[in-house]
């Protein structure tokens, strides 16, 4: 793509999603020093993609290419040298932080929710983003879209029933009949 068309993309596709991918890394990497440097390594990945008109979904690429930097950032700074064992008064009984089994199992929950929502109708897939991902309420969402609040809510019932179905099919979510106690 000539760099024209690339920067006209990038100014319509991409940076309308900005304020919302800052809060998404301060909410799931609070954590982690420099969003601005995440935000613009994120932009540098989604540029070398090499025919980026095709992406389907840029909110849903833009969104799981900026955890993939910051999974890659907390892995950078976990690397430490190995450092010899002192006295064990030393260690500490809990940890304060999520440790790496944690945060790979949220990355891992994250990304199989970035899958179901792909599967969704566009326009649930919209209500489902404002609400669980950008924190919106069904109220602000309505009138974010122009929608009936009974339609927002519809909206949310049939993405959370499609995604928690989608979670059954694919064995990550235990069946209705299991959690109740039925054979």
């Amino acid at each position: 793509m000539p760099p024209a068309d690339q920067a006209v993309w990038f100014a319509e596709a991409v940076r309308p999603h900005e304020p919302a991918l800052r809060a998404f890394l301060s909410r799931r990497f609070g954590s982690l020093p420099d969003h601005d440097d995440l935000v613009q390594e994120t932009y540098a990945r989604l540029l070398r993609v090499s025919d980026p008109q095709r992406l389907g979904h840029v909110r849903a690429f833009l969104f799981t290419t900026a955890r993939n930097v910051a999974i890659d950032h907390v892995r950078r700074t976990l690397r430490r040298p190995v450092e010899p064992i002192g006295e064990a008064a030393e260690f500490a009984l809990l940890e304060t932080e999520p440790g790496a089994a944690d945060l790979l199992d949220h990355l891992q929950r994250h990304e199989a929710m970035l899958a179901a929502l792909e599967t969704l109708p566009d326009r649930c897939r919209e209500v489902m983003l404002l609400r669980y991902v950008d924190g919106f309420s069904a109220s602000e969402i309505a009138v974010h879209l122009g929608l009936a609040a009974a339609t927002v809510r519809v909206h949310l019932m049939k993405g959370v029933r499609d995604c928690a179905r989608f979670f059954r099919d694919r064995g990550l979510l235990e069946p209705a009949a299991a959690k109740k106690g039925s054979p």
